[in-house]
């Protein structure tokens, strides 16, 4: 028996010449695939609703003597609201920060007192 030391047999010469099509038309397919996902994402995103700016929250603390500034900021509303809009505005804040449930005491205090500082009482004595 004679055996031959070539590197490659006709037989696998003859299975790389085949399968180079196939592993080039897999990679078409593979590549057009891809960039109809991508076409179909960027349309998406491009018709997708604008969304709602996230309101931003003051950066500080509270003051050592409320402003009507600072009990503005507090209720959300501007320096000179009208009646009805801090009211509104109060009962709004009071329900998102009640102590009853789960909220601050310090806090619905400040609440309080922002809102009486903005209907003109003034200083509501706060202990904080």
């Amino acid at each position: 028996m004679v055996f031959s030391l070539r590197t490659a047999s006709p037989c696998i010469s003859r299975t790389k010449k085949e399968a180079t099509p196939l592993v080039a038309g897999l990679s078409v397919a593979a590549a057009a695939m891809g960039s109809r996902y991508m076409l179909q994402a960027w349309q998406a995103f491009r018709t997708r609703a604008a969304m709602p700016r996230v309101r931003r929250f003051y950066p500080g603390g509270f003051e050592r003597e409320m402003t009507r500034r600072e009990a503005a900021l507090i209720l959300g509303v501007r320096e000179r609201a009208a009646f009805n809009k801090i009211k509104e505005a109060h009962k709004r804040v009071m329900v998102a920060n009640h102590p009853d449930a789960g909220g601050s005491h310090y806090i619905a205090s400040k609440i309080n007192e922002a809102k009486d500082m903005l209907m003109g009482k003034g200083k509501s004595g706060s202990m904080f």
